[in-house]
């Protein structure tokens, strides 16, 4: 079961995610001496070093190899090994999506595959490096468990759950300071969304970065006396089908909010479960079939229309069509 505590403040953190995540993974090694890393030759900008230093033995850089990376996870993963291998998020996905299909999930191992960077969190690194469409590429994959943690708190509950759980993961990793959404102590249900915010008019669906965007929304359009549910679905797959049609019942509107194509990422997956089960006016915020390119966040933002404001128009026009 979950156990939820907002934040006091939802300001930017002051650890980068990298740490905590090398940090929680230096924990769970010292707790399970089957656990191991594996690198693509980013051990600096993913902030890995201090693992590397304390467990040497059970760190593996393989070099700018990605597909190979994920077939010697397999095969740790195979003798027993618990195998967490990063890179950023299009080189995990795109560069590997064979291996990862056939010999980690088609062979019904055990790996996790971190993929770092999503989205327009890429930044200077460019469209080369800008991963909109690796949610929609891993969703394919039969049994697969795909988690976008929004923030240091999460992810670490989330990284000793799936540490403990069986098959293959993806995990969507920002690398730098994430926005605080919740307090410390936390946990989640992994498949299951955490609602943020109460409202009976529209619910916004949101992930990762785009979380602190709906909650923003949600100030703005109560200004106008519209009362916007916020959700936090972190759970790409196994989607909170339950939760989805009950917010769909309860308000009537929809907005989904993510970064990343609009196309088989979280807009996709609610405008499927919605239309199997109960059709109401959907609105979608993300990426419009397009390529990523190189500028600051905060441009990036603006310009692939990821902002707050761009979820207010959203919501409106969800709600004219609800005829309200």
């Amino acid at each position: 079961m979950s156990k939820i505590k907002l934040a006091d403040k939802f300001g930017t953190e002051t650890k980068a995610m990298r740490d905590a995540y090398c940090e929680t993974l230096i924990q769970l090694a010292a707790e399970n001496d089957k656990v191991v890393v594996l690198d693509a030759d980013l051990m600096s900008s993913m902030g890995m070093t201090p693992f590397w230093q304390k467990y040497p033995e059970r760190t593996f850089n393989v070099g700018i190899q990605e597909a190979n990376m994920v077939g010697i996870a397999a095969g740790l993963s195979a003798t027993g090994q618990i195998p967490f291998a990063h890179t950023f998020g299009p080189f995990a996905t795109r560069r590997c999506y064979d291996q990862i299909f056939l010999s980690c999930a088609y062979a019904q191992l055990n790996v996790r595959i971190m993929g770092s960077d999503p989205g327009v969190t890429a930044a200077f690194n460019g469209g080369t490096h800008m991963p909109f469409e690796d949610m929609g590429i891993m969703r394919n994959i039969p049994s697969i468990t795909i988690l976008e943690p929004v923030d240091t708190v999460m992810l670490k509950d989330l990284l000793v759950q799936t540490a403990g759980r069986y098959g293959v993961f993806y995990i969507r990793l920002l690398r730098k300071n994430a926005v605080k959404i919740y307090a410390e102590g936390s946990t989640f249900e992994i498949g299951k969304g955490v609602t943020l915010r109460p409202g009976n008019d529209v619910t916004i669906f949101s992930s990762g970065i785009m979380v602190k965007e709906a909650l923003d929304a949600a100030d703005k359009l109560a200004l106008e006396g519209i009362a916007a549910r916020v959700v936090n679905l972190f759970t790409l797959k196994p989607v909170d089908r339950e939760l989805i049609i009950q917010c769909a019942q309860e308000t009537g509107a929809i907005v989904t909010a993510e970064n990343h194509s609009v196309i088989n990422g979280l807009g996709s997956a609610v405008a499927e479960v919605i239309g199997e089960n109960i059709p109401v006016p959907l609105e979608r915020v993300g990426v419009q079939d397009q390529f990523g390119q190189v500028g600051p966040l905060n441009y990036l933002k603006e310009t692939y229309r990821l902002t707050a404001a761009e979820i207010v128009k959203k919501a409106k026009q969800a709600l004219a069509r609800k005829g309200k």
